[in-house]
């Protein structure tokens, strides 16, 4: 048996906000934005190196838009990541060490939560194990 997690929901107010904040602010790839059917609108994002791609739009979800939380993007350089995405116009938290794994957080405009990760150096990992 084989299982991918390959898109996330994220529920939203205002798509074209949300498709601005995403592709702007994060440099989300624009997958595609459709209406398959009238009153239901996919648009699909993808993080740049993410095998896993975010869905917004209209029709499709119950959550109530800013309700998610605690997704992680995990990216290879914190402090390069943070400063692109602050120059995007991004309001993204200070680094925060934790044992020498480095985090930061950010909303996106309808407050559904994010955690940016540093990937996890080798060292850290492996003390875990």
């Amino acid at each position: 048996m084989e299982m991918r997690l390959e898109v996330v929901q994220v529920p939203v107010s205002d798509v074209d906000r949300a498709k601005s904040f995403y592709t702007e602010q994060l440099g989300f790839v624009l997958d595609h934005d459709v209406e398959h059917v009238p009153g239901m609108r996919v648009v699909q994002l993808t993080p740049p190196g993410s095998a896993t791609s975010i869905v917004i739009g209209t029709g499709m979800t119950a959550m109530p838009p800013g309700s998610l939380e605690g997704l992680q993007l995990v990216v290879p350089d914190m402090g390069a990541t943070r400063d692109e995405l602050v120059r995007r116009g991004a309001d993204i938290s200070e680094v925060q060490d934790m044992g020498g794994v480095l985090f930061a957080q950010f909303a996106d405009p309808d407050g559904n939560r994010w955690v940016l990760q540093g990937a996890t150096p080798p060292n850290v990992r492996d003390a875990h194990l």
